[in-house]
């Protein structure tokens, strides 16, 4: 049986490392995240990276993820002041980005979902 505990932390150091090799921003893992709750799963070293993360590995699920999961980062991100940002995988599928249309675009509502590497394009246009 796989632990879903496991599962979930070897996601978010995947992604941590995945992430420094497209920015060049280290994350670390908030294990705040497990007692308290309304924390981030990873925390970038550059203040003005802009999005609070939440990252979720399951086996499958629907498309743009869970509701109870963008509720999750809403929580975060308005505690941090960032933009709310959900990572995804399900089981033999790429990883998926879902981000806020505000966070592109001036007034946008709605949300976008794309993959790691546009996602990444968009950090570092928004950090330029």
């Amino acid at each position: 049986m796989v632990n879903g505990r496991n599962k979930g932390a070897a996601y978010e150091r995947s992604i941590a490392h995945q992430l420094f090799d497209e920015l060049g921003i280290k994350f670390a893992r908030d294990l705040e995240q497990y007692r308290t709750g309304g924390h981030a799963d990873l925390i970038p070293d550059n203040e003005y990276f802009p999005f609070s993360l939440e990252l979720k590995r399951y086996r499958d699920g629907p498309i743009g993820g869970a509701p109870a999961w963008w509720k999750q980062v809403e929580v975060a991100a308005e505690r941090e002041g960032k933009f709310p940002c959900l990572i995804y995988k399900y089981d033999r599928k790429p990883d998926r980005v879902v981000i806020p249309l505000a966070s592109i675009l001036d007034g946008g509502e709605g949300k976008v979902e794309t993959d790691l590497q546009t996602f990444c394009f968009i950090v570092r246009e928004l950090m330029a």
